[in-house]
Protein backbone atom coordinates (compact mmCIF):
# COMPACT_ATOMS: atom_id res chain seq x y z
CA UNK A 1 0.00 0.00 0.00
CA UNK A 2 1.40 3.36 -1.10
CA UNK A 3 0.35 6.26 1.10
CA UNK A 4 0.28 9.94 0.21
CA UNK A 5 3.05 10.57 2.71
CA UNK A 6 5.23 8.02 0.87
CA UNK A 7 4.78 10.08 -2.32
CA UNK A 8 6.06 13.28 -0.76
CA UNK A 9 2.72 14.99 -0.16
CA UNK A 10 3.17 17.73 2.49
CA UNK A 11 1.98 16.93 6.01
CA UNK A 12 -0.90 19.48 6.07
CA UNK A 13 -2.41 17.84 2.98
CA UNK A 14 -1.83 14.31 4.30
CA UNK A 15 -3.80 15.25 7.41
CA UNK A 16 -6.60 16.83 5.35
CA UNK A 17 -6.83 13.71 3.15
CA UNK A 18 -6.83 11.40 6.16
CA UNK A 19 -9.65 13.39 7.75
CA UNK A 20 -11.66 12.66 4.60
CA UNK A 21 -10.83 8.96 4.72
CA UNK A 22 -8.22 9.07 1.94
CA UNK A 23 -4.91 7.47 2.88
CA UNK A 24 -3.96 5.21 -0.04
CA UNK A 25 -3.04 6.66 -3.43
CA UNK A 26 -4.52 5.28 -6.65
CA UNK A 27 -2.29 4.37 -9.62
CA UNK A 28 -2.58 7.65 -11.51
CA UNK A 29 -1.79 9.54 -8.30
CA UNK A 30 1.20 7.30 -7.61
CA UNK A 31 2.49 7.87 -11.14
CA UNK A 32 2.05 11.64 -11.37
CA UNK A 33 2.53 13.17 -7.91
CA UNK A 34 6.32 13.01 -7.86
CA UNK A 35 6.53 15.01 -11.11
CA UNK A 36 3.68 17.43 -10.42
CA UNK A 37 4.96 18.28 -6.93
CA UNK A 38 8.39 19.03 -8.40
CA UNK A 39 6.99 21.48 -10.95
CA UNK A 40 7.14 19.40 -14.15
CA UNK A 41 4.55 19.71 -16.91
CA UNK A 42 2.48 16.53 -16.99
CA UNK A 43 0.20 14.94 -19.56
CA UNK A 44 -2.06 12.46 -17.77
CA UNK A 45 -4.21 9.89 -19.53
CA UNK A 46 -6.52 7.72 -17.49
CA UNK A 47 -9.88 6.07 -17.59
CA UNK A 48 -12.87 7.63 -15.90
CA UNK A 49 -13.06 7.11 -12.16
CA UNK A 50 -9.30 6.65 -11.83
CA UNK A 51 -8.74 9.50 -9.37
CA UNK A 52 -7.47 12.22 -11.71
CA UNK A 53 -9.01 15.05 -9.66
CA UNK A 54 -6.83 14.39 -6.61
CA UNK A 55 -3.86 13.87 -8.92
CA UNK A 56 -3.89 17.58 -9.79
CA UNK A 57 -5.59 19.22 -6.80
CA UNK A 58 -2.94 17.91 -4.39
CA UNK A 59 0.02 19.51 -6.24
CA UNK A 60 -2.06 22.62 -6.98
CA UNK A 61 -2.72 23.25 -3.28
CA UNK A 62 0.78 22.20 -2.23
CA UNK A 63 2.63 24.48 -4.67
CA UNK A 64 0.32 27.52 -4.51
CA UNK A 65 0.27 27.25 -0.71
CA UNK A 66 4.02 26.69 -0.54
CA UNK A 67 6.77 27.51 -3.02
CA UNK A 68 4.64 29.58 -5.41
CA UNK A 69 2.68 31.46 -2.74
CA UNK A 70 3.59 34.39 -0.55
CA UNK A 71 2.61 38.02 -0.52
CA UNK A 72 -0.83 39.52 -0.34
CA UNK A 73 -3.65 38.55 -2.67
CA UNK A 74 -4.32 40.88 -5.56
CA UNK A 75 -7.79 41.54 -6.90
CA UNK A 76 -8.56 39.63 -10.07
CA UNK A 77 -5.10 38.02 -10.31
CA UNK A 78 -5.17 34.35 -9.23
CA UNK A 79 -2.08 32.18 -8.94
CA UNK A 80 -3.73 28.89 -9.88
CA UNK A 81 -6.23 28.08 -12.65
CA UNK A 82 -8.25 24.95 -13.37
CA UNK A 83 -10.29 24.75 -16.59
CA UNK A 84 -13.20 22.28 -16.77
CA UNK A 85 -15.77 21.74 -19.55
CA UNK A 86 -18.98 21.71 -17.47
CA UNK A 87 -20.48 23.38 -14.42
CA UNK A 88 -20.94 20.02 -12.74
CA UNK A 89 -17.29 19.11 -13.15
CA UNK A 90 -16.15 22.56 -11.97
CA UNK A 91 -18.31 22.20 -8.86
CA UNK A 92 -16.95 18.71 -8.24
CA UNK A 93 -13.35 19.87 -8.55
CA UNK A 94 -14.05 22.76 -6.18
CA UNK A 95 -15.46 20.36 -3.59
CA UNK A 96 -12.36 18.15 -3.77
CA UNK A 97 -10.07 21.18 -3.63
CA UNK A 98 -11.80 22.86 -0.66
CA UNK A 99 -10.24 20.89 2.25
CA UNK A 100 -6.81 20.96 0.59
CA UNK A 101 -6.94 24.72 0.07
CA UNK A 102 -8.17 25.22 3.62
CA UNK A 103 -5.12 23.38 4.95
CA UNK A 104 -2.98 26.22 3.59
CA UNK A 105 -5.44 29.06 4.12
CA UNK A 106 -5.99 29.47 0.38
CA UNK A 107 -9.10 31.03 -1.12
CA UNK A 108 -10.67 29.62 -4.26
CA UNK A 109 -13.80 30.26 -6.29
CA UNK A 110 -15.72 28.75 -9.20
CA UNK A 111 -16.61 30.62 -12.38
CA UNK A 112 -19.18 29.29 -14.83
CA UNK A 113 -22.15 30.45 -16.85
CA UNK A 114 -25.85 29.96 -16.26
CA UNK A 115 -25.81 32.10 -13.11
CA UNK A 116 -25.33 35.78 -12.35
CA UNK A 117 -21.72 36.90 -12.52
CA UNK A 118 -22.08 39.29 -9.57
CA UNK A 119 -20.87 36.87 -6.89
CA UNK A 120 -18.04 35.68 -9.10
CA UNK A 121 -16.92 39.26 -9.74
CA UNK A 122 -17.15 40.05 -6.02
CA UNK A 123 -14.94 37.05 -5.18
CA UNK A 124 -12.37 38.11 -7.78
CA UNK A 125 -12.31 41.66 -6.47
CA UNK A 126 -11.79 40.39 -2.92
CA UNK A 127 -8.84 38.33 -4.13
CA UNK A 128 -8.58 34.57 -4.65
CA UNK A 129 -5.61 32.22 -4.96
CA UNK A 130 -7.16 29.56 -7.22
CA UNK A 131 -9.93 29.80 -9.83
CA UNK A 132 -11.85 26.76 -11.08
CA UNK A 133 -13.61 27.88 -14.25
CA UNK A 134 -15.48 26.93 -17.38
CA UNK A 135 -13.89 28.55 -20.44
CA UNK A 136 -16.84 30.59 -21.71
CA UNK A 137 -17.63 32.61 -18.58
CA UNK A 138 -13.94 33.02 -17.74
CA UNK A 139 -13.24 34.61 -21.11
CA UNK A 140 -16.24 36.91 -20.64
CA UNK A 141 -14.86 38.14 -17.32
CA UNK A 142 -11.40 38.55 -18.84
CA UNK A 143 -12.83 40.73 -21.60
CA UNK A 144 -14.69 42.80 -19.01
CA UNK A 145 -11.45 43.37 -17.13
CA UNK A 146 -12.44 41.57 -13.92
CA UNK A 147 -9.68 38.95 -14.08
CA UNK A 148 -6.16 38.78 -15.47
CA UNK A 149 -4.12 35.60 -15.91
CA UNK A 150 -0.68 37.18 -16.07
CA UNK A 151 0.13 36.02 -12.50
CA UNK A 152 -0.97 32.39 -12.94
CA UNK A 153 1.83 30.06 -11.85
CA UNK A 154 0.03 26.74 -12.36
CA UNK A 155 -2.64 25.83 -14.92
CA UNK A 156 -4.66 22.60 -15.06
CA UNK A 157 -6.76 21.55 -18.04
CA UNK A 158 -9.13 18.73 -17.07
CA UNK A 159 -11.16 16.59 -19.48
CA UNK A 160 -9.48 18.19 -22.49
CA UNK A 161 -11.04 15.68 -24.88
CA UNK A 162 -14.52 16.61 -23.65
CA UNK A 163 -13.73 20.29 -24.22
CA UNK A 164 -12.81 19.37 -27.78
CA UNK A 165 -16.12 17.54 -28.21
CA UNK A 166 -17.98 20.65 -26.99
CA UNK A 167 -16.07 22.98 -29.31
CA UNK A 168 -14.21 24.82 -26.52
CA UNK A 169 -10.68 24.41 -27.85
CA UNK A 170 -10.49 27.85 -29.55
CA UNK A 171 -11.54 29.53 -26.28
CA UNK A 172 -9.16 27.33 -24.28
CA UNK A 173 -6.33 28.23 -26.64
CA UNK A 174 -6.97 31.96 -26.15
CA UNK A 175 -7.11 31.54 -22.36
CA UNK A 176 -3.90 29.49 -22.14
CA UNK A 177 -2.15 32.06 -24.31
CA UNK A 178 -2.84 34.66 -21.60
CA UNK A 179 -1.01 32.65 -18.93
CA UNK A 180 2.76 33.01 -18.41
CA UNK A 181 4.68 30.92 -20.92
CA UNK A 182 6.90 29.20 -18.38
CA UNK A 183 4.26 28.43 -15.76
CA UNK A 184 3.58 24.83 -14.82
CA UNK A 185 0.83 23.16 -16.85
CA UNK A 186 -1.00 19.91 -16.26
CA UNK A 187 -3.28 18.43 -18.92
CA UNK A 188 -5.56 15.46 -18.28
CA UNK A 189 -7.42 13.81 -21.14
CA UNK A 190 -8.73 10.38 -22.01
CA UNK A 191 -7.64 10.76 -25.65
CA UNK A 192 -5.42 13.06 -27.70
CA UNK A 193 -7.68 13.42 -30.75
CA UNK A 194 -9.83 16.32 -32.00
CA UNK A 195 -7.07 18.89 -31.57
CA UNK A 196 -6.00 18.02 -28.02
CA UNK A 197 -2.57 17.06 -29.36
CA UNK A 198 -2.15 20.62 -30.68
CA UNK A 199 -2.67 22.01 -27.19
CA UNK A 200 -0.03 19.61 -25.88
CA UNK A 201 2.52 20.65 -28.50
CA UNK A 202 1.93 24.39 -28.04
CA UNK A 203 1.54 24.80 -24.28
CA UNK A 204 3.34 21.91 -22.56
CA UNK A 205 7.14 22.03 -22.29
CA UNK A 206 9.27 18.94 -21.71
CA UNK A 207 6.17 17.22 -20.39
CA UNK A 208 6.05 13.82 -18.75
CA UNK A 209 3.41 11.40 -20.03
CA UNK A 210 1.63 9.20 -17.49
CA UNK A 211 -1.01 6.80 -18.76
CA UNK A 212 -3.14 4.49 -16.64
CA UNK A 213 -4.78 1.85 -18.89
CA UNK A 214 -5.93 2.62 -22.39
CA UNK A 215 -8.18 5.57 -23.06
CA UNK A 216 -11.16 3.36 -23.90
CA UNK A 217 -10.56 0.54 -21.44
CA UNK A 218 -13.48 -0.42 -19.21
CA UNK A 219 -13.23 -0.61 -15.45
CA UNK A 220 -12.44 -4.15 -14.29
CA UNK A 221 -14.88 -4.04 -11.35
CA UNK A 222 -17.78 -3.12 -13.64
CA UNK A 223 -20.22 -5.80 -14.84
CA UNK A 224 -22.09 -5.11 -18.08
CA UNK A 225 -25.54 -6.41 -19.00
CA UNK A 226 -27.53 -6.09 -22.23
CA UNK A 227 -31.28 -6.59 -21.77
CA UNK A 228 -33.45 -6.90 -24.86
CA UNK A 229 -37.18 -6.15 -24.53
CA UNK A 230 -40.10 -6.81 -26.86
CA UNK A 231 -41.46 -3.27 -27.05
CA UNK A 232 -41.95 0.14 -25.46
CA UNK A 233 -44.39 -1.08 -22.79
CA UNK A 234 -42.06 -3.86 -21.70
CA UNK A 235 -39.20 -1.35 -21.61
CA UNK A 236 -41.17 0.97 -19.35
CA UNK A 237 -41.94 -1.81 -16.87
CA UNK A 238 -38.32 -3.05 -16.94
CA UNK A 239 -36.90 0.41 -16.28
CA UNK A 240 -39.27 0.92 -13.36
CA UNK A 241 -38.23 -2.46 -11.93
CA UNK A 242 -34.52 -1.67 -12.31
CA UNK A 243 -35.02 1.68 -10.58
CA UNK A 244 -36.88 0.19 -7.63
CA UNK A 245 -33.89 -1.14 -5.67
CA UNK A 246 -32.54 0.24 -2.41
CA UNK A 247 -29.23 1.56 -3.75
CA UNK A 248 -28.40 4.59 -5.86
CA UNK A 249 -29.09 4.37 -9.59
CA UNK A 250 -28.35 6.71 -12.49
CA UNK A 251 -30.56 6.40 -15.56
CA UNK A 252 -29.31 7.97 -18.79
CA UNK A 253 -31.60 9.39 -21.48
CA UNK A 254 -30.88 10.91 -24.88
CA UNK A 255 -32.98 14.08 -24.50
CA UNK A 256 -33.76 16.59 -21.77
CA UNK A 257 -37.52 16.21 -22.29
CA UNK A 258 -37.41 12.43 -21.81
CA UNK A 259 -35.21 12.76 -18.71
CA UNK A 260 -37.69 15.12 -17.10
CA UNK A 261 -40.63 12.93 -18.11
CA UNK A 262 -39.10 9.70 -16.77
CA UNK A 263 -38.16 11.32 -13.44
CA UNK A 264 -41.77 12.45 -13.02
CA UNK A 265 -43.14 9.01 -13.96
CA UNK A 266 -40.90 7.26 -11.45
CA UNK A 267 -41.76 9.73 -8.67
CA UNK A 268 -45.47 9.31 -9.38
CA UNK A 269 -45.09 5.53 -9.15
CA UNK A 270 -43.51 5.76 -5.68
CA UNK A 271 -39.81 5.80 -6.66
CA UNK A 272 -38.34 9.19 -5.69
CA UNK A 273 -36.30 10.52 -8.62
CA UNK A 274 -34.74 13.80 -9.75
CA UNK A 275 -33.57 14.90 -13.18
CA UNK A 276 -30.32 16.50 -14.30
CA UNK A 277 -30.02 18.11 -17.72
CA UNK A 278 -29.21 21.32 -19.53
CA UNK A 279 -32.64 22.93 -19.20
CA UNK A 280 -32.30 23.28 -15.43
CA UNK A 281 -30.93 26.39 -13.79
CA UNK A 282 -27.76 26.05 -11.76
CA UNK A 283 -29.77 26.23 -8.54
CA UNK A 284 -32.04 23.41 -9.68
CA UNK A 285 -29.06 21.31 -10.71
CA UNK A 286 -27.39 21.83 -7.35
CA UNK A 287 -30.55 20.97 -5.41
CA UNK A 288 -31.25 17.83 -7.42
CA UNK A 289 -27.67 16.62 -7.21
CA UNK A 290 -27.58 17.36 -3.47
CA UNK A 291 -30.80 15.37 -2.97
CA UNK A 292 -29.26 12.42 -4.83
CA UNK A 293 -25.92 12.67 -3.02
CA UNK A 294 -27.55 12.85 0.42
CA UNK A 295 -29.77 9.84 -0.24
CA UNK A 296 -33.01 11.83 -0.10
CA UNK A 297 -33.73 10.31 -3.51
CA UNK A 298 -32.18 7.13 -4.88
CA UNK A 299 -32.64 7.69 -8.60
CA UNK A 300 -31.05 10.31 -10.84
CA UNK A 301 -32.34 10.57 -14.42
CA UNK A 302 -29.82 12.43 -16.53
CA UNK A 303 -28.66 13.30 -19.99
CA UNK A 304 -24.98 13.17 -20.92
CA UNK A 305 -24.42 16.41 -18.99
CA UNK A 306 -23.91 14.17 -15.94
CA UNK A 307 -21.66 11.66 -17.69
CA UNK A 308 -18.51 13.51 -16.66
CA UNK A 309 -17.53 15.11 -13.41
CA UNK A 310 -20.42 13.95 -11.25
CA UNK A 311 -18.92 11.73 -8.58
CA UNK A 312 -21.43 10.37 -6.09
CA UNK A 313 -20.25 7.56 -3.88
CA UNK A 314 -21.85 4.11 -3.95
CA UNK A 315 -23.76 4.29 -7.22
CA UNK A 316 -24.44 0.59 -7.65
CA UNK A 317 -26.23 0.64 -11.00
CA UNK A 318 -26.07 2.68 -14.22
CA UNK A 319 -28.88 2.13 -16.72
CA UNK A 320 -28.62 3.19 -20.37
CA UNK A 321 -32.36 3.61 -20.89
CA UNK A 322 -31.47 5.17 -24.25
CA UNK A 323 -28.20 3.70 -25.60
CA UNK A 324 -25.68 6.45 -26.39
CA UNK A 325 -24.65 7.36 -29.91
CA UNK A 326 -20.95 6.54 -29.59
CA UNK A 327 -18.69 4.36 -27.49
CA UNK A 328 -16.86 7.10 -25.58
CA UNK A 329 -20.19 8.35 -24.24
CA UNK A 330 -20.99 4.79 -23.16
CA UNK A 331 -17.77 4.54 -21.17
CA UNK A 332 -18.16 7.92 -19.53
CA UNK A 333 -21.78 7.22 -18.60
CA UNK A 334 -20.84 3.84 -17.22
CA UNK A 335 -18.00 5.41 -15.25
CA UNK A 336 -20.47 6.87 -12.74
CA UNK A 337 -20.39 3.47 -11.05
CA UNK A 338 -17.47 1.25 -9.97
CA UNK A 339 -15.42 4.35 -9.12
CA UNK A 340 -12.17 4.33 -7.17
CA UNK A 341 -12.04 0.57 -6.80
CA UNK A 342 -15.67 -0.12 -5.89
CA UNK A 343 -17.91 -2.46 -7.85
CA UNK A 344 -20.94 -1.68 -9.97
CA UNK A 345 -23.29 -2.90 -12.71
CA UNK A 346 -24.21 -1.35 -16.04
CA UNK A 347 -27.41 -2.23 -17.92
CA UNK A 348 -28.19 -1.31 -21.52
CA UNK A 349 -31.86 -1.61 -22.47
CA UNK A 350 -32.31 -2.56 -26.14
CA UNK A 351 -35.48 -2.27 -28.21
CA UNK A 352 -36.14 -4.22 -31.41
CA UNK A 353 -34.17 -2.58 -34.19
CA UNK A 354 -31.38 -1.34 -31.88
CA UNK A 355 -29.48 -4.62 -31.63
CA UNK A 356 -27.06 -3.90 -34.46
CA UNK A 357 -26.16 -0.40 -33.23
CA UNK A 358 -25.63 -1.60 -29.67
CA UNK A 359 -23.46 -4.49 -30.85
CA UNK A 360 -21.23 -2.05 -32.75
CA UNK A 361 -21.15 0.29 -29.77
CA UNK A 362 -19.99 -2.42 -27.37
CA UNK A 363 -17.39 -3.70 -29.79
CA UNK A 364 -15.80 -0.23 -30.09
CA UNK A 365 -15.89 0.14 -26.30
CA UNK A 366 -14.21 -3.27 -25.90
CA UNK A 367 -17.13 -4.52 -23.81
CA UNK A 368 -18.14 -8.19 -23.84
CA UNK A 369 -21.77 -8.78 -22.83
CA UNK A 370 -24.22 -11.38 -24.09
CA UNK A 371 -27.68 -9.96 -24.91
CA UNK A 372 -30.50 -11.53 -22.91
CA UNK A 373 -34.22 -11.28 -23.71
CA UNK A 374 -35.98 -10.26 -20.48
CA UNK A 375 -39.05 -8.71 -18.98
CA UNK A 376 -39.56 -7.05 -15.60
CA UNK A 377 -40.10 -10.39 -13.85
CA UNK A 378 -37.18 -12.32 -15.34
CA UNK A 379 -34.96 -14.05 -12.74
CA UNK A 380 -31.82 -12.22 -13.90
CA UNK A 381 -33.57 -8.87 -13.43
CA UNK A 382 -34.92 -9.80 -10.00
CA UNK A 383 -31.46 -10.96 -8.89
CA UNK A 384 -29.79 -7.76 -10.16
CA UNK A 385 -32.32 -5.44 -8.50
CA UNK A 386 -32.13 -7.22 -5.17
CA UNK A 387 -34.18 -5.84 -2.30
CA UNK A 388 -37.07 -3.63 -3.37
CA UNK A 389 -37.27 -0.26 -1.60
CA UNK A 390 -40.59 0.71 -0.03
CA UNK A 391 -42.81 2.87 -2.19
CA UNK A 392 -42.95 6.56 -1.29
CA UNK A 393 -46.14 8.53 -1.85
CA UNK A 394 -45.36 11.40 -4.27
CA UNK A 395 -45.37 14.85 -2.77
CA UNK A 396 -48.39 16.93 -3.85
CA UNK A 397 -47.49 19.36 -6.59
CA UNK A 398 -48.43 22.96 -6.03
CA UNK A 399 -51.31 23.97 -8.24
CA UNK A 400 -50.30 26.41 -10.92
CA UNK A 401 -51.66 29.84 -10.16
CA UNK A 402 -54.24 30.99 -12.66
CA UNK A 403 -53.39 34.09 -14.59
CA UNK A 404 -55.84 36.97 -14.54
CA UNK A 405 -59.16 37.34 -12.82
CA UNK A 406 -57.65 38.02 -9.42
CA UNK A 407 -57.80 41.09 -7.23
CA UNK A 408 -54.64 43.16 -7.16
CA UNK A 409 -53.17 43.70 -3.72
CA UNK A 410 -50.74 46.44 -4.78
CA UNK A 411 -50.60 49.72 -2.89
CA UNK A 412 -51.93 51.69 -5.85
CA UNK A 413 -54.90 49.35 -6.30
CA UNK A 414 -55.72 49.53 -2.59
CA UNK A 415 -55.70 53.34 -2.65
CA UNK A 416 -58.10 53.34 -5.59
CA UNK A 417 -60.47 50.97 -3.80
CA UNK A 418 -60.38 53.10 -0.65
CA UNK A 419 -61.16 56.21 -2.70
CA UNK A 420 -64.17 54.54 -4.33
CA UNK A 421 -65.45 53.36 -0.95
CA UNK A 422 -65.07 56.89 0.42
CA UNK A 423 -67.30 58.19 -2.39
CA UNK A 424 -70.01 55.72 -1.49
CA UNK A 425 -68.69 52.32 -2.44
CA UNK A 426 -67.70 50.71 -5.67
CA UNK A 427 -71.31 49.84 -6.57
CA UNK A 428 -72.52 53.41 -6.18
CA UNK A 429 -69.78 54.87 -8.33
CA UNK A 430 -70.98 55.71 -11.88
CA UNK A 431 -69.37 53.62 -14.56
CA UNK A 432 -67.28 55.71 -16.89
CA UNK A 433 -67.60 54.90 -20.57
CA UNK A 434 -64.55 53.23 -22.05
CA UNK A 435 -63.17 54.33 -25.38
CA UNK A 436 -61.48 52.29 -28.07
CA UNK A 437 -58.32 53.32 -29.87
CA UNK A 438 -60.21 55.55 -32.32
CA UNK A 439 -61.61 57.59 -29.44
CA UNK A 440 -65.20 56.45 -30.00
CA UNK A 441 -67.09 55.31 -26.89
CA UNK A 442 -67.38 51.57 -26.46
CA UNK A 443 -70.96 50.52 -27.23
CA UNK A 444 -70.92 47.97 -24.40
CA UNK A 445 -69.93 50.49 -21.73
CA UNK A 446 -71.53 53.72 -22.99
CA UNK A 447 -74.07 54.94 -20.40
CA UNK A 448 -77.57 55.53 -21.88
CA UNK A 449 -80.11 57.65 -20.11
CA UNK A 450 -83.67 56.29 -19.82
CA UNK A 451 -84.95 59.00 -22.23
CA UNK A 452 -82.42 57.95 -24.88
CA UNK A 453 -83.31 54.29 -24.50
CA UNK A 454 -87.03 55.14 -25.07
CA UNK A 455 -86.23 57.16 -28.19
CA UNK A 456 -84.06 54.38 -29.64
CA UNK A 457 -86.68 51.73 -28.96
CA UNK A 458 -89.38 53.73 -30.82
CA UNK A 459 -87.17 54.62 -33.78
CA UNK A 460 -88.36 53.05 -37.07
CA UNK A 461 -86.05 50.36 -38.42
CA UNK A 462 -86.57 51.76 -41.94
CA UNK A 463 -85.45 55.18 -40.83
CA UNK A 464 -82.36 53.75 -39.18
CA UNK A 465 -81.56 51.71 -42.29
CA UNK A 466 -82.09 54.71 -44.58
CA UNK A 467 -79.90 56.88 -42.44
CA UNK A 468 -77.16 54.25 -42.46
CA UNK A 469 -77.37 53.98 -46.26
CA UNK A 470 -77.25 57.73 -46.65
CA UNK A 471 -74.29 57.90 -44.33
CA UNK A 472 -72.39 55.34 -46.41
CA UNK A 473 -73.16 57.31 -49.59
CA UNK A 474 -71.94 60.54 -48.03
CA UNK A 475 -68.72 58.91 -46.86
CA UNK A 476 -68.05 57.51 -50.35
CA UNK A 477 -68.63 60.90 -51.84
CA UNK A 478 -66.25 62.51 -49.38
CA UNK A 479 -63.56 59.92 -49.93
CA UNK A 480 -63.71 60.29 -53.73
CA UNK A 481 -63.22 64.07 -53.61
CA UNK A 482 -65.33 65.63 -56.42
CA UNK A 483 -67.81 63.36 -58.22
CA UNK A 484 -67.33 63.13 -62.02
CA UNK A 485 -70.33 63.56 -64.35
CA UNK A 486 -72.26 60.56 -65.68
CA UNK A 487 -70.89 59.30 -68.96
CA UNK A 488 -72.21 57.07 -71.71
CA UNK A 489 -71.76 53.45 -70.74
CA UNK A 490 -72.10 54.02 -67.03
CA UNK A 491 -74.65 51.77 -65.36
CA UNK A 492 -76.69 53.57 -62.81
CA UNK A 493 -78.21 51.46 -60.04
CA UNK A 494 -80.85 52.82 -57.79
CA UNK A 495 -81.79 51.86 -54.25
CA UNK A 496 -85.07 51.82 -52.47
CA UNK A 497 -84.10 54.76 -50.31
CA UNK A 498 -83.34 57.01 -53.29
CA UNK A 499 -79.56 56.85 -52.99
CA UNK A 500 -77.74 55.90 -56.23
CA UNK A 501 -74.31 54.73 -57.24
CA UNK A 502 -72.40 54.17 -60.49
CA UNK A 503 -70.53 51.09 -61.46
CA UNK A 504 -67.86 52.89 -63.52
CA UNK A 505 -67.90 50.29 -66.26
Amino acid sequence: MTTFADLGVPAPLVAALAADGKTEAFPIQQDTLADTLSGRDVLGRGKTGSGKTLAFTIPLAARIGGALGGGSRRAGRPLGLVLAPTRELATQISAVLAPLAEAYGLKHTTIFGGVSQNRQVAALKAGVDIVVACPGRLEDLMQQGFVSLDAVEMTVLDEADHMADLGFLPVVTRILAKTPEHGQRLLFSATLDNGVDKLVKRFLHNEVLHSVDEATSPVAAMTHHVYEVAGADEKKRLVEKLASGTGRRILFMRTKHHAKKLAKQLSDSGIPAVDLHGNLSQGQRDRNLAAFSSGEVRVLVATDVAARGVHVDDVELVIHVDPPAEHKAYLHRSGRTARAGSEGDVVTVVLPGQQSDVKTLLRKAAITATPVAVDADSPVVVALVGEIAPKVAPAPRQAQQQQGGGRSQGANAQRKREAREARGGADAAPRRARRDRSGRPDAKTTTRTPERQVRESHAAPEARGGAASAGRTNRRAQSSGSARPIRVGDVVRGSGSGAGRRSGR
